[in-house]
């Protein structure tokens, strides 16, 4: 299985970014798809998630900014209002019906204030 990110990139604080990412997978292979983050010097995070189903799930931290969407094997990241704090390497991320994790490539987004 192999993840395909793409959409980071240096942004201004209040900006917007849009990050995308394509399972090589079969859809019915799919439980979960996600984002997650990792700034220096901190753990990996959640950012957000969205099960096979629909049902959605946010860090805190970005409730009412950021937006996740899915299209079959493919999953996008809206990213509005962001902040310095929102600067990280995110990482895209499938979780099987087979209870096993993908993970794609680094994704840095890095915002200025």
């Amino acid at each position: 299985v192999q993840l395909q990110a793409s959409g980071g990139g240096l942004v201004q604080a209040g900006g917007s970014l849009r990050l995308s990412c394509i399972a090589s997978i079969n859809i019915f292979s799919i439980s979960r798809m996600g984002w997650y983050r990792q700034a220096p010097g901190k753990q990996r995070e959640l950012v957000a998630s969205v099960t096979r189903g629909g049902s959605t799930n946010y860090a805190d931290s970005v409730k009412g900014r950021f937006t996740i969407s899915r299209d079959n094997a493919k999953v996008y990241l809206q990213m509005n209002s962001l902040k310095p704090e929102d600067t990280a390497v995110y990482y895209c991320n499938v979780y099987g019906t087979n209870w096993r994790d993908y993970w794609g490539q680094e994704t840095l987004v890095t915002v200025s204030s």
